[in-house]
């Protein structure tokens, strides 16, 4: 997830840019992106960071997919049927459907992807969402039937990975396989360059089964620096691009701006917090990770680094998921009852302010990625509302992927991260107790056996109500555990060029249609 930006330290940047003629487009038949960060793996299987999976969704499909309303519906899956018992369900996958290199897709790929995905050989984060299966069964070339040794919730949103081919990964090593590199996938767009560091290079496929997609290249630009990126987007070298809160608050809403872009503001799905090694004697104890939140100013970093485009966070669901508890209350701003719960642990300020236990200091690294100007901001404010309560911060920022190898190994104190979550609330993969192995998304070390009790019953419940009752006992547990301090849900601000027509604005937000996207030909028709 990304949102940016500070309240004072950015203003001299954000006046000097102005709109004063329109961006000088010179491949009108590309629609050109950029991210802070390079993409790693591509394989559905390993694409968990952000720069990976978007790339990887424009080239890969699952069975199913959320339209726009956010309602499951097929993928590579024309339809399904489910057993009374909530145990079986019978995919009948779309005929004429091909690879990128015009191999045709089938129910082999199904199984195959299946067995992959759940090899321990293979380090996926996404291996559990197809534990609860059973046995898959091959009925003829276009339909399966996946038997469940349980009923599975989150069963259809799990078939959502992107199917990868048997014909050319069969009996392959696929972690370090070159296909994450050059992927054959069925989506809409196929690899066409990737220069590391750089850019990634799409076209489109001609043979899509959804339609032909009207721009002939999707490119994404590496441009770890947002100021660049501004410009970018300003001068036409980029077409879209997420606005942090001071280009949108002091540049993105005046009238120059907005004739040559349209901006579309909605609340992310998603959520940005302090992660904690909890492995490390410094957070063992959840009554000093309690402490430490009352210690943050929430407001604060919404107002001053999100300028008010968000709104504080108080654990693992944001306000727009249905599986929300609205009783549970945020930690009270309160540094003298942090100073006091630290005290009566036995910790106690030094000559120098920093508090110190047993010879200890309470000092530690925190990990920023590169190209996040809002997380680092937001970095800057903690260090110094928790130096106040005698606790040292180094910030600590670093490039995307070296970043992620930190925190893969676990050789971190603590880190500023953001998830982007799936619709379903399951917690599986994040916070369940199995899943701390390398690769895998517990990374903190988060171990509450009643917490993984009610993971594992919410799974296994198909009705609604029912399982908002879990998520929210669920809610309620982790936050007074804190394995996180949750920081803030922050909106979603995209600017895109006024010459890309057909964007619709819906629950799931414009990406839902973005194939049909198109430019008029009449060039005075651009900005209108």
């Amino acid at each position: 997830m990304l949102k940016k930006h500070g309240r004072y330290l950015f203003l001299i940047l954000i006046v000097l840019v102005s709109c004063q003629k329109p961006p000088e487009i010179k491949e009108p038949f590309s629609l050109t992106g950029a991210s802070s960060a390079d993409a790693k793996r591509l394989l559905p299987l390993f694409a968990s960071d952000s720069a990976s999976a978007d790339i990887s969704g424009r080239i890969f499909n699952g069975l199913t997919k959320y339209d726009k309303n956010l309602n499951l519906t097929g993928d590579l899956a024309e339809k399904w049927s489910i057993s009374k018992d909530g145990k079986e369900i019978t995919f009948y996958l779309k005929k004429n459907v091909k690879w990128h290199d015009g191999h045709e897709f089938n129910a082999e790929d199904v199984f195959f992807t299946y067995k992959e995905v759940t090899n321990p050989k293979n380090p996926t984060p996404y291996s559990s969402n197809y534990g609860p299966v059973k046995e898959i069964k091959i009925i003829d070339k276009h339909t399966i039937k996946v038997i469940y040794s349980r009923p599975f919730a989150p069963a259809l949103e799990a078939w959502s990975m992107g199917i990868i081919p048997k014909h050319i990964l069969e009996g392959k090593e696929l972690f370090d396989s070159p296909l994450n590199r050059n992927p054959i996938g069925t989506g809409p767009y196929k690899m066409k360059e990737w220069i590391t560091g750089q850019r990634i290079v799409l076209e489109r496929n001609k043979d899509y089964f959804e339609g032909v997609p009207f721009f002939e290249k999707f490119i994404s630009r590496i441009i770890p620096d947002p100021s660049t990126m501004f410009l970018e987007l300003r001068f036409g070298g980029i077409d879209f691009i997420g606005l942090n809160p001071a280009q949108y608050k002091y540049y993105g809403e005046k009238r120059e701006f907005q004739k040559y872009f349209n901006i579309y503001r909605y609340p992310s799905f998603s959520y940005t917090y302090i992660g904690y090694n909890l492995k490390n004697p410094l957070f063992a104890d959840k009554k000093v990770r309690q402490a430490i939140a009352h210690a943050i100013n929430k407001k604060d970093i919404v107002e001053g680094v999100l300028l008010g485009y968000g709104t504080p966070c108080t654990g693992p669901f944001p306000p727009t998921s249905w599986a929300f508890n609205p009783d549970v209350k945020d930690f009270e701003y309160n540094p003298t009852k942090a100073q006091e719960m630290l005290a009566e642990l036995g910790w106690k300020k030094d000559r120098d302010g920093i508090l110190s236990k047993n010879g200890m200091k309470f000092s530690f690294i925190l990990l920023v990625n590169q190209g996040n100007e809002t997380r680092l901001k937001t970095a800057q404010i903690i260090k110094e509302q928790l130096k106040k309560i005698g606790i040292e911060i180094k910030i600590r920022v670093l490039e995307w992927q070296s970043f992620l190898e930190l925190v893969t190994k676990r050789q971190f104190q603590a880190v500023l991260l953001g998830w982007s979550l799936s619709r379903d609330p399951d917690l599986y993969d994040i916070f369940h107790s199995t899943k701390t192995k390398k690769g895998e998304f517990n990374f903190v070390g988060y171990n509450n056996k009643e917490v993984d009790s009610l993971i594992e019953k919410g799974r296994e419940i198909v009705d609604q109500e029912e399982r908002k009752k879990i998520y929210k006992k669920i809610h309620a547990l982790i936050a007074e555990d804190q394995p996180y301090t949750f920081l803030y849900v922050p909106d979603v601000i995209l600017a895109v060029n006024k010459r890309i027509k057909g964007i619709e604005l819906a629950p799931a937000g414009i990406w839902h249609n973005y194939i049909h996207w198109y430019v008029p030909k009449n060039r005075l028709d651009w900005y209108n």
